[in-house]
C-alpha cells in the first residue's frame, strides 16, 4: 500500500461557509465530486489548494449534527489498506460500507484511541 495523498478534510453540513473561509485564505476550488454513499446520503465533497500547494477538502453532509475535521488518506489499493487498518483495530463508522462512485472509493476509519481518517483511493478512468 502506497500513501498518495493526505490532507485534512472537513466534513460539515454547512460547507459554503467552510469554503468562503478557506477561499479567504488564498486557497481556490481544484474539482468537486457528488456521490452517494451505501446508506443513501449524498456527499459532495471540494478539494482546495492554496499557492503554496496545501491541500484542504471540504465535504457536505446534511446529516451531520457538528462538524469534524478528518485526515484524508488516499491510497493506491483501497482494498489492501482497509484490510491493514481492520488488523491494528481500526473501525469502518459504517459497518463495512463504502461511498463509491466511478472516480472514488472510501471508507471513514476509526482508531482504537479515537482519531478518524477518510481511507480512499482515486479511481483513475481508462
Amino acid at each position: 500500500m502506497k500513501i498518495t495523498s493526505f490532507n485534512p478534510l472537513i466534513v460539515t453540513n454547512d460547507a459554503e461557509k467552510a469554503i468562503k473561509l478557506f477561499e479567504e485564505l488564498g486557497f481556490e476550488k481544484r474539482h468537486s465530486i457528488t456521490v452517494t454513499s451505501t446508506s443513501g446520503n449524498d456527499v459532495t465533497s471540494v478539494r482546495m489548494k492554496d499557492a503554496g500547494g496545501f491541500y484542504v477538502d471540504v465535504a457536505q453532509v446534511d446529516s451531520m449534527q457538528r462538524d469534524i475535521t478528518l485526515i484524508r488518506m488516499n491510497v493506491d489499493n483501497f482494498e489492501e489498506a482497509y484490510e491493514y487498518f481492520k488488523a491494528r483495530g481500526f473501525k469502518n463508522s459504517s459497518g463495512d460500507a463504502t461511498v463509491d462512485s466511478r472516480t472514488n472509493r472510501s471508507a471513514m476509519m476509526i482508531s482504537p484511541s479515537g482519531f478518524a481518517f477518510d481511507l480512499c483511493q482515486h479511481i483513475k478512468e481508462a
